[in-house]
């Protein structure tokens, strides 16, 4: 064999020797990536987070299931009611006083602003509804318009204060029934009709409890 031909040999056996070794290489390594794959995807989804997850989710649903639920507007709205006093709601800024009385027939809201049966009462965690006239009878809630967030409502109860602040207020359809839904935490809302004179919307003005002040009973 002449020396070219082993030249040629030699060089043909470093090539194949050469793609072999790249080969096993590029296997190896897609073996690797592979095997990285299981681990990233358990990091991203643990079904110990998943369970946490779940079962905390659980939790927050039956807490929000049992707050206080107000009850279905009344199909009769002059409706015989009786009249019982529950308190009394004090307005400083628009320098209002007015008893508050247990439900929400216009037999009880002529006499002053009522309580919506099923929400919650003042000071109690959840959403405590007082609609109220504007303009007839004691027109209780004739100015209401002028409140501003940061301003008080106070409600004198048997045994403590609830004071209030004011976080807005906003003019909405008669139909938007969704702003007397529960909340998870204290809240009050008060309605009356909109504009002055008109019942063709209403005056929605809400607010967060601040002070629960014990105080004797007399």
């Amino acid at each position: 064999m002449t020396r070219k031909r082993w030249i040629a040999l030699l060089t043909t056996v470093a090539i194949v020797l050469a793609v072999a070794v790249t080969t096993a290489a590029v296997s190896f390594n897609h073996r690797s990536t592979d095997d990285d794959s299981p681990l990233l995807a358990t990091r991203t989804t643990p079904p110990t987070t998943q369970v946490t997850t779940t079962t905390h989710k659980a939790s927050t649903t039956t807490t929000s299931v049992s707050l206080p639920q107000p009850e279905p507007a009344p199909s009769d709205p002059y409706a015989p009611t009786p009249l019982v006093k529950i308190g009394t709601i004090y307005i400083p800024k628009i320098n209002e006083i007015s008893p508050v009385y247990e439900g929400i027939t216009l037999t009880v809201i002529n006499n002053g602003p009522g309580h919506w049966p099923g929400s919650a009462m003042p000071c109690q965690v959840g959403n405590s509804v007082f609609p109220g006239h504007r303009v007839t009878h004691s027109h209780p809630f004739l100015n209401i318009d002028l409140l501003h967030p940061g301003d008080q409502i106070v409600f004198h109860m048997p045994g403590h204060d609830c004071v209030y602040a004011v976080t807005g207020t906003q003019i909405v359809k008669p139909t938007d029934v969704w702003v007397i839904n529960p909340t998870p935490t204290a809240t009050v809302t008060l309605i009356a009709c909109h504009p002055k004179h008109s019942a063709a919307e209403r005056i929605v003005v809400k607010g967060k409890l601040i002070a629960d002040i014990p105080r004797p009973t007399t």
